[in-house]
């Protein structure tokens, strides 16, 4: 008997990619067969996936971005995308198909839907995105990373948290970092909010006293066109710092930091909790749902995190949260450990338990 199929429709961003990419794990352990259905934006994210883990690109498109001409292709390429995906899963047919929003997962769902494939979505942020909210009426299970989430009226859904990678789980509950020696920040503003971060955190870190400046070691994940003046204002500022695109060992990073200052994405959320790091998060004001608000309320609520508006967001002002958290070393430890409370580090496996349930209907 061949192994049950499972194809995770997901890309865009590591936001919808890493939860992917923990539940394709979970599933590689159990025994199934994944395929992963994305476009080039999201196979960007894929170096980390088990090798295991059959990657297809599929043509997708969005409407919300890009010049008239862009706009008009998109619904041909979408048509296109569903019926290669259509086409695929009639001589692969999938056991089940799970979704994680992202432009790139309507092909893969769409083509569930019309072959009756069983399907499910999962929601990582506080509010359902775009592609999910289109799916919302249309799949057999609706799974939320952050709780409550808001959906349509008369839609159903099942709380599991935000799947995390592996190798995140491995750092759960990490001892909190002693502060009388090196003090470690890492700042990063993820895909579509990098370039607040990088204006604003450098300048705030360097207003810090001398004194405390000394000791700092910052990780801070900029997009190549902010490199050269961010590495500018750390070396002014007589701060060692590291200044890279992207960190693939951001969860070590996470892990020996004092302080996390990032956007409050669903996945870095769920990354603090289950490392356990006090935090500055910065909700992205460009969420039109403001989903980023609504995902770092838990945290908020549970003094584990400092909210910052972008509205409210200026050097000067962040500069003092940070000697907030970086001064107290007891009040910081205390914030690491109300973190964890809001953690679920079984998310994958209850997202996995959903995906062997719906499994069950297609044998």
């Amino acid at each position: 008997m061949s192994a049950p199929h499972l194809v995770i429709a997901a890309g865009g961003t590591a936001g919808h990619m890493y939860p992917a990419q923990a539940l394709a794990e979970a599933m590689l352990a159990r025994g199934w067969r994944v395929t992963l259905s994305t476009d080039a934006r999201g196979a960007r994210y894929t170096g980390q996936f088990p090798k295991g883990v059959e990657i297809r690109r599929v043509a997708s498109a969005t409407f919300a971005r890009g010049g008239a001409l862009a706009k008009l292709a998109a619904p041909f390429l979408i048509v296109g995308g569903v019926v290669t995906a259509a086409t695929r899963f009639l001589s692969d047919r999938p056991t089940v198909v799970a979704g994680f929003g992202g432009y790139p997962s309507i092909p893969a769902l769409a083509a569930a839907w019309i072959l009756r494939v069983p399907r499910l979505i999962h929601e990582q942020n506080g509010v359902l995105g775009r592609v999910n909210q289109v799916f919302a009426r249309h799949v057999d299970r609706i799974a939320c990373g952050t709780w409550p989430t808001k959906l349509p009226a008369g839609v159903e859904s099942v709380h599991v948290g935000n799947p995390v990678r592996g190798s995140v789980l491995v750092r759960a509950a990490a001892p909190y970092p002693p502060s009388d020696g090196t003090i470690r920040i890492v700042a990063f503003g993820g895909s579509q909010g990098a370039r607040v971060v990088s204006d604003t955190v450098p300048l705030a870190i360097a207003r810090l006293p001398d004194s405390l400046r000394a000791r700092l070691e910052v990780a801070h994940q900029a997009r190549p066109e902010d490199d050269a003046r961010v590495r500018e204002i750390y070396d002014k500022a007589g701060v060692s710092a590291m200044v890279e695109p992207f960190f693939p060992d951001m969860p070590d990073l996470m892990a020996a930091a004092h302080l996390v200052v990032c956007r409050s994405g669903a996945s870095s959320v769920a990354d603090l909790s289950v490392i356990g790091r006090p935090s500055i998060l910065i909700p992205l004001a460009a969420a039109i749902r403001d989903e980023q608000t609504a995902n770092a309320r838990g945290l908020v609520d549970a003094n584990a995190a400092i909210l910052v508006p972008e509205s409210a967001l200026d050097p000067a002002s962040l500069s003092e949260q940070m000697m907030t958290v970086l001064t107290s070393p007891d009040a910081a430890k205390r914030m690491a450990a109300n973190a964890l409370t809001q953690s679920i580090p079984d998310a994958t496996d209850r997202l996995a338990g959903l995906v062997e349930e719906l499994g069950r209907r297609e044998t």
